[in-house]
């Protein structure tokens, strides 16, 4: 038997295959707004693998470091280094600015690592070029992402800092590129005053007569010099040995020490379904709002071209064709435009999934739903041209 569907497109193939080119161009849309939600899934992950922790120490009832701030002594690591079960601990630090690179700014994610011990929690664990940091100052580790190379020298609050090492995939739960530098510097940097608000600061502590009192020599200056250091930081990271439960060392760490603790799967808890939450919820309503004017354009397309053909069907219905048939011609080619489009999309999405400045995951398991939601929309959008066609009165051929 002909096939009906396949005749009619090849008669009007120009304006079949335009449409499911600019259909396609919409369904792309769609597949890179999930790929910037997988993306964004990722980058979570990455930023937990990445840490090489297995737990994180941070305030007592916050959620920090990433999602909340988080503010604890740089001490406490040797505290809770000598629980049975902690093969290593390390201070860490994390603040959002924009690193000034000459006359362009970089908006990144500063992470102060402790120097001296390459590879502790919280150090880049892979680099592309370069090498590790080795200084206790004035040096720095960028991800690619943030467009750096070696040799070139950021600017970050007042002291400039030396690239010397790149790595790939390091980035904070929003996309933003990581720049690990030393952990003292990044300390005095997070709560860095400018100068103006310094010596409004010192102008305050010596008007106030509780720092001067007579009999306590030394005591103004004293304070003014602790005024100026940081001795806190956001997270202590920890590294579990093999066999022990992390669980149980970190019950042990809350009970006593009156911090909070957060293993993996309570770390992945806050930045996906906390952190990330709305950003999600917000893609997903672009997906359906997507999905429901791709179902109209193409139900609009096919009730179109089913009108154009009302002469034909009559004819059809008039040597005795039956409903079925005709129906399942004007289904195959709404199908056949969800396929091209569907095509077109996933090229498209593909193409442009490397240009965009945040990072788009395309999943197969995605394109596969994809592919299957595309068909069920064509094929209820066709529901409409198909009552059309059925409503067709055969006389029409004779009397038109």
């Amino acid at each position: 038997m002909i096939n009906l569907a396949g005749r009619d497109i090849l008669h009007s193939w120009g304006k079949f295959v335009f449409t499911g080119f600019g259909l396609g161009l919409l369904i792309g849309v769609t597949l890179t707004m999930a790929g910037v939600y997988r993306g964004m899934i990722d980058d979570a992950q990455v930023l937990l693998d990445n840490s090489g922790a297995d737990l994180w120490i941070v305030q007592q009832d916050t959620q920090g470091p990433y999602a909340e701030s988080s503010s604890i002594y740089d001490d406490i690591w040797r505290r809770v280094a000598s629980y049975p079960g902690v093969a290593e601990a390390a201070s860490v630090t994390y603040f959002t600015m924009q690193v000034r690179l000459g006359k362009r700014d970089v908006r990144a994610l500063v992470t102060g690592i402790v120097t001296g011990e390459i590879g502790a929690p919280g150090w880049p664990r892979f680099l592309i070029a370069g090498r590790q940091i080795t200084r206790d100052h004035y040096e720095a580790i960028a991800d690619i992402a943030s467009g750096l190379h070696l040799g070139d020298v950021i600017q970050i609050r007042r002291n400039y800092y030396t690239v010397v090492g790149l790595t790939r995939r390091m980035v904070s739960s929003g996309g933003d590129p990581m720049i690990f530098i030393p952990l003292k510097d990044a300390q005095e940097a997070q709560y860095l005053k400018d100068n103006d608000a310094i010596i409004e600061q010192r102008h305050r502590t010596e008007a106030s007569p509780v720092y001067n009192r007579p009999g306590v020599p030394g005591l103004l200056d004293e304070v003014i010099r602790t005024q100026s250091t940081n001795p806190t930081v956001n997270a202590v990271l920890i590294r579990v040995k093999p066999g022990f439960d992390s669980r149980l060392i970190a019950e042990q760490i809350q009970r006593w020490n009156r911090l909070q603790v957060f293993d993996r799967a309570g770390m992945e808890a806050i930045l996906t379904g906390k952190l990330i939450a709305t950003s999600a919820k917000q893609i997903g309503m672009f997906l359906v709002i997507l999905a429901i004017v791709s179902a109209a354009i193409v139900a609009f397309i096919i009730y179109t071209l089913t009108l154009g053909k009302i002469r034909e069907i009559a004819v059809l219905k008039l040597i005795g064709t039956r409903n079925s048939t005709i129906a399942s011609m004007i289904l195959q080619q709404a199908i056949g435009l969800g396929l091209i489009g569907f095509a077109v999309g996933k090229i498209s999405s593909t193409l442009w999934a490397p240009i965009f400045p945040k990072y788009i995951l395309l999943t197969p398991m995605d394109a596969l739903y994809g592919l299957i939601a595309v068909l069920l929309i064509c094929a209820l959008a066709s529901v409409l041209a198909i009552r059309a066609a059925l409503r067709v009165d055969p006389a029409e051929a004779i009397g038109g």
